[in-house]
């Protein structure tokens, strides 16, 4: 089959409505109780080689346990391929199993296989009609977001806005939310995160800041106005922990515990654009045809302030997320039809400019001074982080339709979604 070269753009139940205007859909209590206690319990060992939420260990892009062969082989080996449905989640590993969120038949299915064999262990979903806008329907109707592994359970955003929890042990739907009465204009993507006990993701039709409860799906709080694409993110900055997301209008920081706005910086978030960088103090964003900005919130006589850093308009991203290696920002600016770029985190200077008609979007990872770049056209580029060139050092083929799902490396292992499939391959 001919590789794609520029893939298109991107059970008895309780009602109970809960503040913030969401549904949520939960077994009975003693039931509840009893299947999160089995879950904790059969839960493994966290693995350096486990990948568990989007973009890695960190949620910076990082690889898990990899280690860098002597010499790189001409080809990956490909292990297994198995048909799962559509959707552009990354793949989650957790010990022996491979986790992966799709839309098949009309449902969202959580799908475990093992990670050796690719064989399927259970696979649950749950009905989720959905019809994408016109402008969206070339990307498919598959859910956007990465899930998230956290304490026995599964937790997934949908494409039409839907929040759910599956038992990761033995695939059961805890809870989940109900669909918003008009679904997001281009699907929801924005992928969860846990921080301090609770999961924190844009629900609904691009809905605030939400924190959840992870055992029953009670809102503990909203924060912001409605998010985009992006994902949130926790750090601490000038001693203060805080989750830190881009809504429509703003860059803003909350206090995890109750969602109280720390600081706001005014930001188009409404174009689209990657998850808010972390480096150090300094916040990095960017968004379509807007460049890339960095500034800084500290605390000044007691209250919380922001100051820009550098702005640049010679690149800018859009879908694809970039990495940080020391100080030096490496991604894919949407510009000259994909051009991948190097540039300075400290002042904002670009260092380098690929060649252009790269990508229509590339999913970027890291492991040490190593760059994964995984191209939408199904091809993996493994590169050195350079500061003077663009430096690949293989190019690989793992797909013949489009990848736009970031890959899971796991040790030696690469789990790749496509279009409707999810493959393993090695490194012998």
């Amino acid at each position: 089959m001919e590789r794609l070269t520029r893939a298109a753009s991107a059970a008895i139940a309780i009602a109970a409505t809960l503040s913030g205007g969401y549904t949520v859909t939960s077994l009975a209590a003693n039931a509840l109780a009893k299947d999160i206690n089995a879950a904790a319990a059969a839960a493994p060992a966290q693995s350096p080689e486990d990948y568990l939420q989007w973009r890695g260990p960190h949620r910076d892009g990082s690889v898990s346990g990899f280690k860098a062969p002597a010499t790189w082989p001409d080809a990956l080996k490909p292990r297994w391929r198995v048909e799962v449905g559509e959707g552009y989640g990354t793949p989650l590993v957790s010990g022996r199993t491979v986790y992966v969120f799709t839309r098949q038949n009309g449902e969202e299915v959580m799908t475990a296989l093992d990670a050796g064999s690719g064989k399927i262990r259970w696979r649950t979903g749950y009905a989720a009609p959905y019809t994408a806008s016109a402008p969206a329907a070339k990307h498919g109707a598959g859910p956007k977001a990465t899930p998230l592994f956290h304490d026995g359970r599964l937790h997934t955003l949908g494409v039409s806005g839907i929040v759910a929890a599956f038992d990761a042990e033995k695939g059961t739907l805890l809870w989940r939310t109900e669909p918003p009465s008009e679904a997001p204009f281009f699907g929801a993507a924005s992928s969860p995160l846990v921080e301090q006990g609770l999961i924190v993701v844009h629900p609904g039709n691009y809905g605030p800041l939400t924190a959840f409860d992870p055992k029953t799906g009670a809102v503990k709080w909203t924060a912001g106005g409605g998010g985009f694409f992006a994902s949130p993110i926790a750090t601490t900055i000038d001693g203060t922990r805080q989750i830190i997301t881009i809504t429509q209008k703003a860059v803003i920081g909350v206090a995890p515990s109750d969602g109280a706005l720390l600081w706001e910086y005014p930001f188009d978030g409404a174009n689209g654009g990657p998850m808010p960088i972390v480096n150090g103090g300094t916040i990095i964003v960017s968004a379509l045809n807007a460049g890339v900005t960095a500034f800084t919130p500290a605390r000044r006589d007691g209250r919380w302030v922001t100051t820009t850093v550098w702005d640049t308009k010679d690149v800018a991203m859009y879908v694809s997320t970039p990495v940080l290696i020391g100080d030096t920002l490496y991604g894919l600016s949407h510009r000259s039809s994909g051009q991948f770029f190097a540039l300075d985190a400290k002042s904002g200077k670009v260092l380098w400019l690929g060649a252009p008609r790269e990508a229509a979007n590339t999913a970027i990872a890291k492991a040490g001074a190593l760059l994964f770049l995984l191209n939408d056209d199904g091809e993996l580029i493994v590169a050195d982080s350079s500061r003077t060139a663009f430096s690949p050092l293989k190019r690989y083929t793992v797909s013949e339709s489009a990848t736009w799902a970031q890959p899971a490396i796991s040790g030696q292992r690469l789990f790749i979604k496509d279009v409707s499939s999810l493959s393993l391959w090695t490194l012998d």
